[in-house]
Order: structure tokens, then C-alpha cells, then sequence
């Protein structure tokens, strides 16, 4: 039987080694089969057999393990309350719907109590809690009842509401606030110690300032220590608190004179120590942020609204009501808000968001259509059939978290070391100790010195400031030349590259149609005809439409008008033009009406042997022409194909083209191999298959189809 998978919260991890141990935590569970734990989500992923562990359980074994399942926040900050309360203003729509991260509940009663309370304010539609997810969910009248009211509500109940983005970006402006804070006061003390101003009273002001640094600033770290060694395990928190402490402390003893301890002071060490480990964490916090937004984006290309049609009225609703079953009218131009079948209509759509084909695709009554696809020329009724986490874009986030969830094998073995590298430090420490003290002769003074200097030595500021730092400043240098690295293991896995998978449409292509060639009957000359089609396509929206008209802007062709206008779906269209009847579109609108095309048989064969999409044009029942159209190859794509050949590696393009477009556009390229046909999915399993070669693979791709690619690869490059 299939496992069933358990998403999980988990706060309060700062390194590798509180992976490692909530990881180890939840594997000892009877019923689970397999764990993944993110860092940067703040989330893990289980495996659980059936009958197995519940949620609740597993939240249970994570609180045990010290870790915590809600975001902390300040209980004395009533200003970030109030900043909560007003930060967002209320939709204008009929109804709006809006996500809150609910902090403060311990239990599912604390869900049921949040839960009727908000429903019974006047206004609320519904009120939905997740309990472990920490998340509400309500839907609202906005002319009754604003966002900072539904806020004001939870607070009232005796818990804390904050929308997703305030809890995102909580993180990255606590760590901000704390290195201020810290920088400010740590930045005197060392023109302090060297000038002493004040004289022998000096070291009492540089005493006064590094103790606020250490208990405010340096606090969390006390805290996370403490949670870490109540559950008789260490993580990099302990080694930081032992440091700081050792020289703080040490030196508050020889400032008083205590024990016979007298001499230098090292203040400015604690303090110097807590900034720069603070600066660190805040870097790590911006990366972690933008990877979350990065992630959260892909959910924000879903429509908004939605038309639900009830009997036969249409009523404009939030796309989140929407329920299986449910049908929802699409006009022209709309994204369509649900995944479904196709009831009544027939339209063209935009499927390049999800499959990368740079054509619209023909649907009719009985066709399936995803959510957030554009439905370009005809009005379409859609019965729901997957809404929420179930549609098509919504597993594919899902795809992307569960990539980035995974770790690479030198993760692993950082792991591996980060698990002993505390206790080893700290028996390092004592042995210094019992070496001078016991073996050398030293006197307890200098042995107690050395110990230390080992514990300040040791403290992870390689891990907390020089690995961000260098990442900050590898980020710089490619942010100059227009390249963005979002993960540390790109700079570690770039150097050992050996294949690359390129995205065609809008990677390697502009992803925009141009006419490349036209063909003409004798009297009538290419201006004429691209006249003439030109105005018979201004009437439509569909992308090659677009294009003949552009192509007639540019070149200053005057149109001419059209009427009795009838858009023929997957066909093409039929219009007046000039008192005639004219026809622009495929092979099987000339066939439709009769027309004969056979004398370009030869021409338009060879553009179909180059990828190109043909346009007829026919007027009064005798065709007068054909266009070519194709997605033109981007400026400078050729030479960097020949680049990367010449650095040896090898170039695949991934599309959802047909083989034919595809083998035309690999071989204007000078690429080794093509990957056709290619689904979302697919593409992904593209990835692994070099990846299962022991190939070091990079991924460039440009859409959403791209996403779950780019996630999986050694290295993902995002192109715009």
C-alpha cells in the first residue's frame, strides 16, 4: 500500500545539525518510512504507512524534540500588533477570501474556538482552520467587514493573526532589528579599548555595553542552547552561547578581581562575536525570504475571480469558493480559474504557461482545461473537476517544494560532521585545559585562558558569516554581469558541470511568432497579400493573428476594413472584405470551404520541414497565397550554444514542441540532442535520468512549466 505523506511545521532550526536531529526524531516513529526536513521551508515532509503516526503525533514528537510547530513572535511587542491590525486594506470585489498564519494554538479546541468566533462576525461567509498548518482561511463581504477586523477578532479570541507575507518576512526583520542593535553598540568598543578616553574608568562603559549586547542580542542564542542540551543534544547554538559566555564571563570575573582572576578583559570578544554571527543569520534569513517569495510567486498566477454560473446567472466570485462541480463561465481573454472539462464552447488556449508549446491548443465540449491557462478567442463554460491543491499548478509547486526539500550528497555529509563537531570542540577545550594545566605546569590563570581561547576559536563565524559573506559577494559579482544565484550549491556544483538542459520557448526562442516568408499567386504582390490577410487576422487574438498584424505595422501596410466576421475555432477566420468573401487559416479551413491549395504543396512542405506555421489566404473561393510564421531564435543563442560546446559539455533542448519544430530549431542551434513532446512532468524526468548518470546537471528555462526542472537540477538557471 502506497505511504500516505504528512506535512509538518517546524520552527526554530538554524542549522544542519537540528535537521539532522528532528529528522532522527521522527524516523523513530513506528509507522514512518521516510522523512524529508527543509531548513529553508521550515517544514518537513513524512512518510507514514497505513494506520500509522497522525499529524498530531508527529507535532507532538517535534515539540519533544525542541523544536517548535508555530512561529515564535514577541508577546511584548503590542506595536507589531497594531501593525498587523492595519497593514492591509479590503478588496472592493463582492466577496474577497484571504489566508491569515494563526499563532498561539496548542490544541484542536483552539481551532474549533477560532474558528466559530470569526464566523460569527457579520460579514464572514466562512471561516476555516487548519490546526496544523496554522492557517485560517475566511472567506467575506468586504462592504461589511475589513481585513483588520477579522485580525482584531483573532486577537480578541487571545491569539495573534499575521498574513503569510508578514510571517515571511518576520524572520529577515528580527534578525535585522537585533544586528542594529548589536552594530550600534558593539561599534565604540573598540575605539574604547584602544584609546581609553575615560581612563581605567573606561572598561566600566565598554562593560555597560557589551553586557546589553549580551543579553539582548545574544539571548536567542542562550535560549536555543537551552532547548537544545533539555533534550541532551547540542546544535551550533551551544558552541556560540559556550563562546560568548567563556569570554564574557571570564571577563566580568577578572574585572571584579574574582578568584584571584585579574588582568585583561574580553569584552569586545562576546560582542565583536555576537554581531558578526548576527550578521551572518540575517543574510541567511534575506536568502531563505527570497526563495519562499520565489516559491509563493508560482501560486500568484492563479486567476483570482471566477464567473460561477448558478442556473443561469453568472456571479462574480473569489476563484477560492469554487468547488468540484461547480461550473464557471470564461470569456475571451480570462484565466481559467479551475482545472475541468469543458461543457459548452470552444475557444483556442494558452497552454505556455504549463507546457511550454508555443501554440495555442484548440479545445472543445469534452476537452479538459487547467487553471491559470488564458482562454484566448471563445466563451467557454467549465465544470470544476480539481480545484485547490489538486489542480495541475498546484502539484507543481508541490514538485518544486519537494526538489528543493531534497539534499545533495555533500549536504549530507555536512550532516554527518555537524552532529559531532560540538561535543568534539567542547573535549577539545577541556583537553587544552588539563594539558597545561596538568602536563605543562601551567599555572590555572594561562590553562583556563588557552581553554577558552579554543571554545572563541571554534565558534561557527566561518559558518555564520564567511560562508553568507561569500555567497553575498559571488551574488554581487554575478548580479553586475545579470546572473542571479539563489543557492550556495550552485557555486559548489557549477565548476563540475558537464550537461546542460535548455528550454526552447522563451529560452532559446523570443517566444513571439514574426512572418518569415510569403507566397504569392501571379498578380497579386507580397504587400497585397499581407494587406489583405493583415486585415482579415485584425479581428482576431490568437498569436499568429497578432503577428501578420505586426508584421504589417512595421512595414507601414495601410489595413483595410472587414465585417460579418466570423472566428472559426482551430480553423481560422471568414470575413467581408470589399464586398468579397475572404478566408484566412489552416489547410482544413480551405478545406472546409472548398478552397484549393495544392499549387503550394511544395513550398509550404519545406516550411513544415523548418517548423513553421502556415497561414493560407483565400478570397471569393481562389487562394492567393500562403505566410510563413515562426518563433524566432533569440539574439545570441547561437554563440552561446557554440560556448558551451566549446567548454565540453553537452546541450539538450526540452520542449513541448512537436518533433518537427523542435529538430528545426536544434538544428539552426548547433545542439547535441533534442528532447520533443516533453510534458511538465516529463521534463523533470529528463533531469533525473542525467542525474541518475552521474551527470552534474543544469537546467535554463524561462516559464512555470519549467519550475519543477529547475528545482531538481544540480543547478537551476532561470532566464527573464
Amino acid at each position: 500500500m502506497t505511504p500516505t505523506e504528512i506535512k509538518i511545521p517546524i520552527y526554530g532550526m538554524s542549522c544542519q545539525k537540528c535537521v539532522a536531529k528532528v529528522t532522527a526524531s521522527l524516523q523513530a516513529v513506528d509507522g514512518v518510512v521516510g522523512v524529508s526536513v527543509s531548513l529553508a521551508e521550515k517544514q518537513g515532509r513524512v512518510q507514514v504507512v497505513s494506520g500509522g503516526p497522525d499529524r498530531e503525533l508527529l507535532l507532538q514528537v517535534v515539540i519533544a524534540s525542541g523544536f517548535e510547530v508555530t512561529e515564535p513572535v514577541d508577546k511584548d511587542d503590542p506595536e507589531a500588533a497594531e501593525g498587523r491590525r492595519s497593514s492591509l486594506s479590503p478588496s472592493l470585489a463582492s466577496s474577497s477570501s484571504v489566508t491569515f498564519v494563526v499563532q498561539g494554538m496548542t490544541c484542536a479546541n483552539c481551532a474549533q474556538t477560532i474558528e466559530k468566533g470569526v464566523a460569527k462576525l457579520p460579514g464572514v461567509l466562512s471561516a476555516t482552520v487548519n490546526f496544523a498548518a496554522e492557517k485560517l482561511s475566511v472567506v467575506y463581504d468586504p462592504i461589511q467587514l475589513q481585513v483588520r477586523d477579522l485580525i482584531a477578532r483573532v486577537d480578541d479570541l487571545g491569539y495573534r493573526a499575521a498574513t503569510v507575507e508578514q510571517v515571511d518576512s518576520k524572520e529577515g526583520q528580527t534578525q535585522l532589528f537585533w544586528l542594529i542593535v548589536s552594530a550600534v553598540l558593539s561599534l565604540p568598543i573598540m575605539p574604547l579599548m584602544w584609546f581609553a578616553p575615560f581612563g581605567d574608568r573606561t572598561i566600566y562603559l565598554i562593560f555597560a555595553l557589551s553586557t546589553i549586547i549580551q543579553f539582548s542580542a545574544g539571548l536567542t542564542f542562550y535560549r536555543s542552547a537551552w532547548k537544545s542540551l533539555k533534550n541532551l543534544s547540542s546544535n551550533m547554538d551551544v558552541l556560540v552561547a559556550m563562546g560568548i559566555t567563556a569570554a564574557y564571563g571570564y571577563s566580568l570575573l577578572a574585572l571584579f578581581n574574582t578568584f584571584g582572576l585579574s588582568g585583561d578583559v574580553f569584552f569586545e570578544t562576546s560582542a565583536m562575536l555576537i554581531t558578526f554571527i548576527r550578521f551572518g543569520k540575517w543574510l541567511e534569513a534575506r536568502a531563505k525570504g527570497k526563495a519562499s517569495k520565489a516559491l509563493k510567486s508560482l501560486l500568484h498566477l492563479q486567476a483570482d475571480r471566477a464567473l460561477l454560473l448558478v442556473g443561469d446567472k453568472e456571479e462574480d466570485v473569489s476563484a477560492s469558493r469554487i468547488k468540484v462541480a461547480d461550473r464557471v463561465v470564461v470569456r475571451p481573454g480570462e484565466k481559467i480559474p479551475v482545472d475541468g472539462t469543458i461543457i459548452s464552447g470552444s475557444s483556442s488556449v494558452d497552454e505556455s504557461l504549463l507546457t511550454g508549446e508555443s501554440l495555442p491548443v484548440e479545445k472543445a465540449a469534452g476537452d479538459e482545461v487547467s487553471g491559470a491557462t488564458i482562454n484566448i478567442n471563445g466563451r467557454l463554460i467549465v465544470e470544476a473537476t480539481r480545484v485547490g491543491s489538486e489542480t495541475v499548478l498546484a502539484q507543481i509547486v508541490r514538485m518544486v517544494e519537494e526538489a528543493q526539500s531534497d539534499k545533495a550528497p555533500i549536504q549530507r555529509l555536512a550532516d554527518a560532521v555537524s552532529g559531532w563537531f560540538v561535543p568534539a570542540v567542547v573535549a577539545i577545550s577541556l583537553l587544552t585545559f588539563l594539558g597545561w594545566y596538568g602536563l605543562a605546569g601551567a599555572d590555572f590563570l594561562f590553562a583556563f585562558k588557552m581553554a577558552i581561547s579554543v571554545l572563541v576559536i571554534a565558534c561557527p563565524c566561518a559558518l555564520g558569516l564567511a560562508t553568507p559573506t561569500a555567497i553575498m559577494v559571488g551574488s554581487s559579482i554575478g548580479l553586475s554581469a545579470g546572473i542571479l544565484f539563489k543557492k550556495a550549491s550552485t557555486l559548489e556544483h557549477i565548476s563540475r558541470l558537464q550537461v546542460v538542459l535548455l528550454d526552447k520557448t522563451g529560452t532559446l526562442t523570443t517566444g513571439t511568432f514574426s512572418v518569415t516568408d510569403l507566397l504569392c499567386v501571379e498578380g497579386v504582390s507580397e504587400t497585397e497579400l499581407l494587406q489583405l490577410v493583415a486585415s482579415i487576422e485584425s479581428a482576431s487574438n490568437h498569436p499568429l493573428a497578432r503577428a501578420v498584424v505586426q508584421s504589417a505595422v512595421e512595414q507601414a501596410v495601410p489595413l483595410l476594413s472587414v465585417a460579418d466576421v466570423e472566428e472559426v475555432g482551430g480553423y481560422g477566420l471568414v470575413c467581408k472584405l470589399q464586398s468579397a468573401q475572404a478566408l484566412a487559416g489552416n489547410y482544413r479551413l480551405m478545406e472546409r470551404e472548398s478552397v484549393s491549395v495544392s499549387a503550394f504543396d511544395r513550398q509550404v512542405n519545406a516550411w513544415a520541414g523548418e517548423g513553421k506555421s502556415v497561414v493560407y489566404v483565400a478570397i471569393d473561393g481562389r487562394a492567393i497565397g500562403a505566410l510563413a510564421l515562426a518563433d524566432t531564435i533569440k539574439g545570441g543563442a547561437v554563440e552561446t550554444i557554440t560556448r558551451l560546446r566549446q567548454l565540453g559539455l553537452e546541450t539538450v533542448m526540452i520542449t513541448g514542441d512537436r518533433q518537427s519544430v523542435a529538430d528545426a530549431v536544434a538544428a539552426q542551434l548547433g545542439l547535441d540532442r533534442v528532447e520533443a513532446e516533453v510534458l511538465p512532468a516529463d521534463k523533470l524526468d529528463v533531469v533525473k535520468r542525467y542525474q541518475q548518470k552521474n551527470r552534474v546537471t543544469a537546467m535554463v528555462g524561462d516559464g512555470i512549466n519549467d519550475a519543477p526542472a529547475l528545482a531538481q537540477a544540480d543547478i537551476g538557471i532561470a532566464i527573464g
